[in-house]
């Protein structure tokens, strides 16, 4: 998408539509890593027809962001750091979020139906990047780009720190509800919950127990540049669809790959992980000594006691980490490396939780990146069911695609995913011959 492709035609700041608490927030530990302070951003592109007027659609957006930002006012807020450095809070004054509407002269629908050609393609689909919300930028930006044969396309950014996966979808959800009119302020479900209090007695004492391992906060040595591998060298975007068949034949070739068989389940998630994690080091080529670990998010609403209230927009996961070496992970096959996944999974509970919250309270500990595979799974949030009066989207993804692999929904084939990951140029037609061919 070149750079004069899209035109910005407005750009506007809306304010909640009611008085809303004027307060500060605090963010609870879990919210406030160092890893959460970017922006989730989402692309949502709608088909050409008759719910599709311009003005209309787009007066019709503003509004129901002006009565979104009533609930959910913590998003018309500001982030900041909190004096003393411990965490984050919120400055709550209906200061509002970002509204943009822009024309693009180049782009159909049918650019969506592949991968990008490069990792910044569709960035003029939000044009409003917030690399660091701490600088006073609005934690909300929603942009509305009309295409060239009369398709839409919604960019929305929303800063991690305040919600995760799960909040900022059911976010989405209310705001096009109110949108095309099927709700109205009082009957939006679930009701937006802020409590980030919640999570604070994870922090009280009894100290937890210390002897639990968090792979994803220890360094491993990077014997292979790596780092500079992801840094240096162009990625190359790529997007592979599962469909029911494919993986159930993931499903099957990992038990029956297992050293133990008598493991009856897998999820999906857990095959099609360990399998693109699988396909990943292989075409990286990557040493047989090198340490590598897979991340991925674990929703922890309903795995602590007690459980969160539901509408809890925070951030309510904690990562899952599995590790193992290049050979182990090459030669062991796909029921090791499921294995690995879903045990990652299970140790998740309320004492799991507490301790990654104290990590990160104690000692900020971060997530290492080398020989890292970040995975996220965006097919369960709800994203394909988005309707703003415009139909549900024709193509839920990222802005861009990067290293992040996102396992993203299909609209209309319910059991299908599409796995969006770039990989240094170097590695993309091995990687994209692995993916495909899981009896290699």
């Amino acid at each position: 998408m070149g750079s004069s492709s899209v035109h910005v035609k407005e750009a506007a700041i809306v304010t909640p539509c009611e008085p809303t608490p004027a307060c500060v927030l605090t963010l609870s530990s879990i919210d406030s890593q160092l890893f959460l302070r970017f922006t989730i951003e989402y692309l949502l592109v709608y088909r050409a027809g008759p719910g599709l007027d311009h003005g209309v659609t787009a007066s019709r957006l503003k509004a129901a962001l002006a009565k979104a930002l009533v609930p959910y006012y913590p998003l018309a807020g500001r982030v900041r750091a909190k004096r003393d450095g411990s965490s984050l809070e919120v400055v709550c004054r209906a200061q509002g979020a970002l509204f943009i509407e822009a024309i693009s002269d180049r782009h159909t629908i049918i650019d969506f139906e592949t991968a990008p050609k490069y990792v910044n393609q569709q960035r003029k689909l939000l044009s409003l990047h917030v690399a660091d919300v701490l600088k006073g930028a609005p934690p909300l930006v929603v942009q509305l780009t009309w295409l060239k044969d009369g398709a839409a396309a919604l960019g929305v950014g929303i800063n991690h720190c305040l919600c995760d996966g799960i909040g900022s979808a059911e976010f989405l959800n209310s705001l096009a509800e109110l949108a095309s009119g099927k709700r109205g302020l009082a009957e939006l479900k679930p009701m937006p919950v802020w409590e980030r209090q919640l999570l604070d007695p994870l922090l009280v004492r009894p100290p937890c127990d210390n002897s639990m391992t968090h792979h994803e906060f220890n360094r491993v040595p990077d014997l292979c540049g790596f780092l500079d591998r992801f840094s240096n060298e162009r990625l190359a975007p790529t997007s592979i669809t599962f469909n029911e068949r494919s993986l159930n034949e993931l499903k099957n070739l990992a038990i029956t790959s297992s050293s133990r068989p008598t493991e009856s389940s897998y999820t999906s998630f857990e095959v099609l992980s360990a399998h693109v994690w699988r396909s990943w080091a292989k075409a990286l080529n990557l040493p047989s000594n090198q340490i590598l670990k897979i991340l991925f998010s674990v929703n922890f609403r309903d795995r602590v006691k007690p459980s969160l209230p539901s509408g809890y927009y925070g951030n309510a996961f904690v990562l899952g980490c599995a590790q193992t070496s290049v050979k182990d992970l090459v030669e062991k096959g796909l029921g090791y490396a499921t294995a690995l996944v879903k045990n990652a999974k299970d140790r998740v509970d309320t004492e799991y939780v507490r301790s990654v919250a104290e990590s990160v309270t104690e000692s900020m500990a971060c997530p290492d990146s080398v020989g890292v595979l970040i995975v996220s799974q965006w097919s369960r949030l709800g994203l394909d069911k988005v309707d703003f009066g415009m139909g549900r989207p024709n193509h839920v993804g990222p802005i861009c695609c990067d290293r992040y692999c996102l396992i993203l929904p299909v609209v209309d084939q319910r059991d299908t995913v599409k796995v969006m990951v770039a990989v240094p140029n170097s590695a993309f037609d091995k990687y994209i011959y692995f993916v495909r061919s899981p009896y290699s």
